[in-house]
């Protein structure tokens, strides 16, 4: 059965990345599309590997995902984007210390992964709504 949780996280994927791809600048869009293929990734090992072998690709794609915000961060210099690379590297020690611990998951390990994930799509909806309203005064003059 699927949570309702697992439903909203997903409807606001792609919300969010689509608000990006629409009225974003060159960051906005590069960091929705780096978002959108890590979460699939993600799901896609979820459904294809046991859940002892999750971790360490896991570990991976939050690794990169974590490392992309800090290229765009760095080329882009924005705030949102230096606090969704912060998030990720929560996240990135969420699975290192489920991997060092051998631990599996637990519902704090989910409710850590919602949150985390939660503050990486508010930080990609604050940077697309400051694009779109520095924008739209841009045009206004």
């Amino acid at each position: 059965m699927i949570s309702l949780v697992f439903v909203l996280l997903w409807g606001a994927h792609i919300a969010v990345v689509a608000l990006a791809w629409w009225r974003g600048g060159a960051a906005e869009r590069l960091a929705a599309s780096l978002v959108i293929t890590s979460t699939i990734v993600a799901k896609l090992i979820y459904m294809g590997l046991s859940e002892a072998s999750q971790t360490l690709p896991l570990l991976a794609v939050d690794g990169g995902l974590a490392l992309g915000f800090l290229i765009l961060s760095l080329r882009f210099v924005k705030s949102w984007l230096g606090i969704a690379m912060v998030l990720e590297g929560v996240q990135f020690s969420l699975h290192a210390y489920f991997l060092v611990a051998d631990q599996p998951h637990d519902m704090i390990y989910a409710a850590v992964n919602n949150v985390v994930t939660g503050g990486v799509l508010i930080c990609l909806l604050v940077g697309t709504i400051q694009h779109w309203r520095r924008r739209a005064a841009l045009a206004a003059r």
